[in-house]
């Protein structure tokens, strides 16, 4: 019999064996875990998962929760093969003298067979999987040790409460970590593999209490605690601690940004199941302000170009009543945090509404005033003079409550604003320009609305912000600031059929000679087509591309008044590139990626450190000098010129409106044809940043919209807030410039008694002399010359 029983086995252990999963697999397996991507504070934004789990290193689980659990689940873990036998004997009796009476079948697992029922066979309940599951445990245990065994099962486990792994369950069940549970939490985490939803803490509580106990008993007979930590943890009441609910910054068009560029390097399951740890490199602060800057210009615009109506009607004579009708009104995408209220009553000096929630308030006259009818091509109507001529009795409208008036005097209590989300969109970025990282990003007015990003996805022609780039050729190719350049009609011959083209200046004026810089200030077209032409398309093309602005522009003239196509983000990249010297640096939204056990497998910054790696310890020793591997890509002298006439530009050009910060700030604006796009692009010495105004489906921004109206103010938004603690850091002067009092409007060198006087950058080469008149005469510098540089070619 035990001859014939043996065969048996054997024959069973062969037949069931054949086909089984290969446990082998389990020695490189890694439970699926959250990724969680951080602020550069540390502060999170998002969790990737498909199960949150939190993977925590069998080293790294405290002795008490490991004696719990084995306790509960497998006191001989350490000591049997795979199999307890005597359990096993147990509950095949017990099953036997079951048989007929319909109830389940018991089992008698050790943790090993768990593991082997867990990763590699289904739940199904019935012998043939049970000798499967001997087969694979005894496999298991003769390829892995406990400890490895032992990781799996804790950090596989399911414990209810959404919880993978004992680590996830400590902080939604008690929000501690492992290293936080008393002795009687750790037990009634180990109550919950044989069934969770048995021995919920909350509609189960005498049963999970008495489970508890039950473990914290066992944890006393093997020997694991003292009589009196088992008294005191018996007596501690179980209690569950809600979570603490984590501070997540929002920033929806970065995180989406963050989570495209994952997928791209480690593919979905990566992403979903790697567990990595992304530290990126928001900074929530100037997130902050950036959100709240470009939703507050683009609502500042919309209120400019008048009422579109309202967002629904209600019928005022239907018996459900004005607040039924309301509740079954979906309040738009990207409202937030307007209410959607009924007009009940429209008077002569204000409007009565309704919200959904029963108040009653009024919008006063003052805040309908912005109100004026919306025409077509963003134009509008006259200034409202009564609420009717707004708003009619049935309208469904958002409003927002106000308690100051324009002139800030205070509102009665529910007295509310009329709102209106934008129909216009667009898009701010600020990088640091020593380093690429960027440091804040809104795509849009809602992610809600449309997670299209215009800040990165966005492809438009950055008109007028542009000419910073074909000025830097022109000053790396013998130019100066205040060299002189033709500001008069300009025309070219296209082709047979095509006409000429003649571009012209945005006041349609012509200003004859005319320095550089205050071609650039003011945003001369003319001259910018003059002096592209004389340096060559061909060069500028390369400047562009060195810039990274456009890979693939056509070596054509009105490529020089920004005709191409390009992201908010390539150009504020390139305006970066001009503040820091001229030197090549990759945008970047992540600083490091760590996988699940610590280990750095991403880092933007490549330096290696080697002053840096010592044994830690601190001994005054001087900080470290970090190698600046960056890519000189033009001239420093020529890419600091630039600087002094964007400046230039924020001081007397079309940027005066940025001057009131009071901080040392340049910048350009950009407005391309029937003022589509509207840019600003600017900087301080470490801050770069741009903004971009437009439609999604392109068309006018309005007659009179241009960069300085509709982009500038944003930016400008956002630096008064970025920089206000910061000190007026200068820009920096590199080696090799010559600053050069002159006089502003000539271009000479200033005299005693000139009172209108600018400092100008020069290289040394170019340094005006003293008998340098402006026009050509008595100037031993022909770069200075009116007519260096020019030719007649293409003169109207």
């Amino acid at each position: 019999m035990a001859i014939a029983g043996g065969g048996v086995v054997l024959y069973a252990f062969y037949e069931y064996g054949k086909g089984l999963p290969e446990h082998t697999d389990l020695k490189d397996y890694d439970p699926p875990t959250v990724t969680r991507v951080h602020a550069g504070d540390g502060r999170l934004m998002e969790e990737y998962a498909k199960e949150k789990r939190i993977y925590v290193p069998i080293t790294a689980i405290p002795t008490r929760v490991k004696d719990a659990f084995l306790s509960a689940e497998d006191k001989d873990f350490y000591t049997h093969g795979g199999l307890n036998y005597l359990s096993l004997a147990r509950a095949m009796m017990t099953n036997i003298k079951n048989i007929g009476s319909g109830k389940r079948l018991i089992g008698a697992s050790t943790i090993t067979q768990q593991v082997a029922k867990n990763f590699l066979l289904t739940n199904e309940v019935s012998y043939e999987r049970k000798i499967k599951e001997a087969i694979l445990t005894f496999r298991i245990e003769n390829a892995f040790e406990k400890e490895r065994i032992l990781d799996l099962y804790l950090n596989e486990i399911f414990l209810g409460y959404r919880s993978y792994g004992v680590a996830a369950a400590s902080l939604n069940y008690f929000n501690k970590s492992l290293d936080e549970l008393t002795i009687a939490e750790a037990a009634y985490l180990a109550a919950l593999p044989k069934a969770p939803s048995n021995y919920h803490p909350v509609r189960r509580h005498d049963a999970a209490l008495a489970r508890r106990n039950w473990v914290i008993g066992r944890m006393l007979e093997n020997g694991k605690i003292t009589k009196d930590e088992a008294e005191t943890a018996w007596q501690s009441p179980l209690e569950i601690i809600k979570r603490d609910r984590t501070e997540v910054v929002d920033a929806p068009y970065f995180s989406e940004e963050v989570r495209r560029e994952l997928i791209d390097l480690y593919g979905e399951e990566g992403l979903y199941e790697g567990g990595l740890s992304v530290r990126t490199t928001l900074q929530p602060r100037l997130q902050k302000i950036a959100q709240k800057s470009l939703r507050d210009g683009l609502i500042e615009y919309d209120r400019r170009h008048g009422w579109r109506g309202p967002v629904a009607t209600y019928d005022p004579e239907s018996p459900d009543g004005w607040k039924i009708q309301l509740e079954a009104i979906p309040t738009p995408k990207g409202a937030d945090p307007w209410k959607l209220a009924a007009v009940l009553e429209v008077g002569k000096k204000s409007v009565a509404i309704g919200l959904v929630d029963g108040t009653r308030g009024t919008i006063p006259m003052s805040e309908l005033k912005w109100a004026r009818k919306w025409l077509k091509n963003q134009r509008y109507g006259g200034v409202p003079s009564t609420p009717g001529h707004v708003l009619s009795l049935g309208d469904v409208v958002l409003v927002e409550p106000v308690t100051k008036t324009p002139k800030g005097n205070d509102y009665p209590e529910n007295t509310f604003a009329l709102r209106q989300i934008p129909d216009v969109n667009g898009g701010l970025i600020a990088i640091d320009p020593h380093t690429g990282r960027i440091l804040a990003m809104s795509g849009g007015f809602s992610f809600d609305r449309s997670s299209f990003n215009r800040a990165t996805q966005a492809i438009r022609q950055p008109g007028s912000a542009i000419k910073p780039f074909i000025y830097l050729s022109g000053l790396d190719n013998g130019y100066t600031p205040a060299t002189l350049i033709q500001d008069a009609p300009f025309a070219l011959d296209q082709g047979a059929g095509l006409g000429k083209w003649k571009p012209g200046n945005y006041t349609k004026k012509f200003y004859g000679p005319t320095r550089m810089r205050v071609g650039l200030e003011k945003s001369r077209n003319l001259m910018t087509v003059r002096l592209a032409q004389n340096v060559g398309m061909d060069k500028i093309v390369e400047y562009v591309r060195r810039f990274g602005i456009e890979n693939n522009m056509k070596p054509v003239l009105s490529m020089s008044l920004g005709a191409g196509e390009t992201s908010l983000l390539q150009m504020t990249t390139a305006y970066a590139m001009l503040v820091n010297g001229g030197k090549r640096i990759e945008p970047t939204l992540v600083d490091r990626i760590q996988d699940r056990r610590g280990k750095t497998v991403f880092r933007h910054d490549s330096r290696n450190c080697l002053p840096c790696v010592s044994d830690g310890e601190w001994k005054n020793q001087p900080v470290p000098t970090l190698p600046d591997t960056r890519e000189q890509i033009v001239d420093p002298a020529s890419a600091y010129q630039v600087v002094s006439m964007l400046e230039g530009v924020v001081q007397r050009g079309t940027g005066r409106r940025i001057k009131s910060i009071g901080k040392p700030l340049a910048g350009k604006t950009g407005t391309t044809n029937k003022s589509f796009d509207a840019w600003f692009l600017g900087f301080s010495p470490d801050l770069a940043v741009g903004a971009y105004v437009g439609f999604d489906t392109p068309k006018t921004l309005g007659a009179r919209e241009q960069g300085a109206s509709a982009a500038a103010p944003i930016f400008k938004s956002f630096m008064e807030e970025a920089l206000k603690d910061a000190p007026a850091t200068p820009f920096r002067v590199p080696a090799g410039i010559r600053l050069v009092r002159i006089n502003a409007e000539t271009g000479r060198l200033a005299g005693v008694n000139d009172s209108n006087v600018i400092v100008e950058a020069f290289k040394p080469e170019n340094v005006p002399s003293p008998n340098f008149s402006g026009d050509g005469e008595e100037n031993d510098n022909p770069l200075l010359s009116v007519t260096d540089g020019l030719t007649t070619e293409g003169l109207y």
